[in-house]
């Protein structure tokens, strides 16, 4: 077997030209791209989820230790924002419609969205901290299903993951153990 890298460009440039209207996606591209766009629509669900769930215990939280809590719960809250809109941002790319739909949002969801006592501060460490394990391990499943067939999208799963773990980085040192 050769190693030689030979790339066509010829052939590239005019099947460019061919498929001006599909963006993005090209004929290298590895995947289904409707399968990838419901992946990341669930990507989207469970982030709006984990925002709202975030966003609930930062404004709720009560109890001696409100303040450091609820500042750790608001920065995750514009995080997990941030990383829906990013995954909004690729399924636009590839030529879908970002799921935003409220009716739908739990169903999609790969995290539960879940309360506690207003003064159960550690309830809510928890409930965050599980959130964050089950994110962890479905992300590290999307990404290995993508692997060099979507870099692009693989890269901005990995990135995602990468603040996730450390949210439950936070939480659990959060939690003292």
């Amino acid at each position: 077997m050769s190693d030689d890298f030979v790339l066509d460009v010829t052939r590239i440039r005019e099947q460019a030209r061919q498929k001006m209207g599909e963006g993005a996606v090209t004929s290298t591209y590895g995947l289904d791209t409707a399968r990838v766009v419901d992946v990341l629509n669930d990507v989207v669900a469970t982030e709006v989820v984990c925002w709202l769930r975030y966003t609930r215990h930062a404004i709720s939280a009560a109890g001696i230790d409100r303040a450091q809590v609820a500042a750790e719960f608001t920065e995750h809250a514009a995080e997990e924002m941030q990383h829906a809109l990013r995954a909004a941002e690729r399924i636009s790319q590839l030529g879908g419609d970002p799921d935003f739909d409220p009716t739908t949002l739990r169903e999609r969801s790969h995290t539960e969205y879940s309360t506690a006592s207003d003064t159960d501060l550690k309830a809510m460490l928890e409930q965050n901290l599980l959130a964050e394990r089950i994110v962890i391990s479905s992300y590290q499943e999307i990404a290995r299903w993508l692997g060099d067939r979507d870099p692009t999208t693989r890269r901005l799963i990995e990135s995602i993951l990468e603040e996730e773990e450390e949210h439950a980085d936070d939480l659990l040192d959060l939690l003292g153990t």
